[in-house]
């Protein structure tokens, strides 16, 4: 991974961090916005000027790819790049929640 991919997208911002989430499977942007609202329980809304714009960032950076276009809606897939950042994410959040637990 190289140093813009990880300076972008580590730590990453909600919106970036749900969309990566959602897209281990197949899905577009519409669907991505219905599971987030399940998800958080509707705490979290994702606007769609501020995903579509992360869609295409993404997908420029090659952390996920254009699948198809179903019913004029594109479907995107995470890659194995988007992967790899979401994990790191993972890991960082892990160890923020870990260490605040911690007792001193």
């Amino acid at each position: 991974m190289d140093a813009h991919i990880k300076k972008v997208y580590v730590p990453m911002t909600e919106t970036g961090f749900y969309i990566l989430l959602c897209l281990r499977k197949p899905n577009h942007g519409y669907g991505i916005v219905q599971l987030v609202d399940n998800m958080t329980g509707g705490e979290v809304k994702l606007a769609p000027g501020t995903m579509y714009g992360s869609l295409s960032k993404m997908e420029k950076d090659k952390l996920i790819r254009f699948v198809k276009e179903e019913e004029k809606r594109k479907i995107y897939q995470i890659t194995e790049l988007g992967n790899k950042v979401l994990e790191l994410e993972l890991k960082r959040i892990e160890r923020l929640y870990r260490n605040s637990k911690e007792k001193n």
